[in-house]
């Protein structure tokens, strides 16, 4: 696994169904390239499972095309041991993949476990928290205790709710 280090690295997290807007798109690129430049993050720890997810992965990726150094890097939250095959697949859209040793044995809560070991690793969060949001399944947002949590560790957190 390559090192990160926390000063330049930026993880997302955010609800599993988001309101993809134009002005959401354009925003989220806006905040990423001014990471990029002005702070100067070349590393992006990714999760999964959430549309928020899929809409940052895009983006940085497309972002990678006029800043080649940055890294995107996908921590898993299942498949602690995988084979080489899902490992070069997965490569052909991150830079490298782990899985942290925080989550062993942790079940259910697996995925909670990997956006703190994210949140610990990264200076920057990227994320998408609507306090009014109702989860599908009606128990804690695993989104408010991420970002409770980065809240806790004093993380810089943009929040794209917030911004349009």
């Amino acid at each position: 696994m390559q090192t990160i280090v926390k000063d330049k690295t930026c993880c997302f997290f955010g609800h599993r169904k988001i309101d993809e807007t134009e002005e959401l798109k354009h925003n989220l690129y806006e905040i990423i390239e001014n990471l990029i430049v002005n702070e100067k993050v070349d590393t992006f720890l990714f999760g999964s499972k959430s549309e928020f997810d899929e809409l940052c992965h895009k983006t940085v990726t497309e972002l990678k095309e006029k800043h080649h150094h940055i890294k995107r890097i996908y921590v898993r939250a299942e498949y602690p041991y995988i084979k080489e095959d899902y490992k070069a697949y997965l490569l052909k859209s991150y830079e490298d993949t782990y899985f942290p040793e925080r989550i062993i044995n942790s079940g259910r809560a697996c995925y909670i476990e990997r956006n703190c070991e994210m949140i610990n690793k990264s200076s920057f969060c990227v994320v998408y928290y609507d306090e009014n949001y109702i989860p599908s399944k009606p128990k804690n947002s695993g989104t408010k205790l991420a970002y409770d949590y980065a809240i806790k560790k004093k993380r810089t957190i943009i929040n794209l709710v917030s911004c349009y």
